[in-house]
């Protein structure tokens, strides 16, 4: 049976643009996927602590973090083309060179690439919330997937997820505290962090009133 997928892959054209960054700047960032441990020094050249960031988007997150951050290493794990596209365009044109990216999906890549305990952090930054009750087991974050992200964190690395949609914040809220291995690092929802970056959408979000959840947990 196939599993039931967080994300739907859109079809769409593809620009000339994006084909080009894909053809001429990925192979410089790319981490194929690989049903095996990765060696995380080995994919980025050095020995650093390294974040994984899942749905890197179109990137405006991942490397304003990997250039406010040199010191870390970045893997995002992005399955849509255009996104990965964007990402490694942004990341040549900045100088971000300490990302790195998978595109496949970061269910499987958690479990076969990722070493226990080594990683100084996981950050999910607005995943989709799939509001319609009929989609909820499409939500990326439920049980079996937390403990996995949990499996993965260092002692004491966070793992940081903001969302603005409010019932998928409680229902998230709800099932990390019921992680054994994760604690909260604060008593409820947290104030936003200083290292998650503000893109556009959420100050255009902010702008009209929408509101904002950040959670963090860690590795207890």
């Amino acid at each position: 049976m196939r599993p039931v997928r967080s994300y739907v892959l859109r079809q769409g054209r593809m620009s000339p643009a994006q084909h080009e960054a894909l053809e001429a700047i990925l192979p410089a960032y790319a981490v194929p996927y690989a049903p095996a441990r990765l060696d995380l020094a080995s994919a980025f050249g050095r020995d650093a602590p390294t974040i994984l960031e899942i749905g890197s988007g179109m990137g405006e997150t991942t490397v304003a973090m990997a250039l406010a951050e040199p010191h870390v290493n970045f893997l995002a794990v992005e399955v849509h083309k255009p996104g990965v596209a964007a990402l490694v365009r942004r990341a040549r044109d900045e100088g971000a060179s300490n990302v790195r990216v998978v595109r496949h999906d970061a269910v499987e890549v958690l479990r076969d690439m990722i070493a226990p305990a080594s990683l100084a952090g996981i950050r999910i930054f607005f995943p989709d919330p799939w509001p319609k009750k009929r989609h909820h087991k499409r939500r990326l974050v439920q049980a079996p997937f937390v403990r996995a992200m949990a499996h993965a964190l260092a002692h004491g690395a966070v793992l940081h997820i903001a969302t603005d949609w409010e019932p998928y914040a409680l229902e998230m809220l709800d099932t990390l505290s019921r992680e054994p291995l994760l604690a909260n690092c604060e008593q409820g929802f947290a104030a936003r962090p200083l290292e998650r970056p503000l893109t556009k959408f959420e100050r255009r979000g902010v702008a009209l009133g929408h509101g904002v959840w950040d959670l963090r947990f860690a590795r207890a």
